[in-house]
């Protein structure tokens, strides 16, 4: 029991250094798959399928699946804080977009009504 106690300083700091690692990384891949599911949906950049109302089944699954993950990370910053940083954006975007699909925007495309 007191041997770990010695090693406590040691283990904290590689706690601290993997967090830290962690962090760029989950952001990286969290950038790639959306880039990815962008092309996939045929949007051209992944800022416009981000501002974007869900216009298929598929895309209201992706969109409640990002803002599950975004809820994971959250409450996985209550462990280690800086998760919540990771999570806000996720969070942010695929409530966003479930909410626009709830609402019933994105069904008829802007550019196809003309003037009321």
């Amino acid at each position: 029991m007191w041997r770990i106690v010695g090693y406590l300083p040691d283990l904290l700091m590689l706690g601290l250094v993997i967090g830290v690692c962690a962090i760029p990384i989950a952001i990286l891949l969290f950038a790639l798959r959306v880039r990815r599911r962008a092309k996939h949906f045929g949007y051209a950049s992944t800022a416009s399928y981000l501002r974007a109302a869900p216009r298929s089944d598929a895309e209201k699954r992706d969109a409640a699946d990002l803002a599950l993950k975004g809820l994971v990370f959250c409450v996985l910053g209550f462990v280690f804080p800086p998760f919540i940083l990771v999570g806000l954006v996720p969070l942010f975007y695929g409530g966003r977009k479930l909410v626009y699909a709830s609402m019933g925007l994105g069904l008829v495309d802007d550019a196809d009504q003309t003037g009321a």
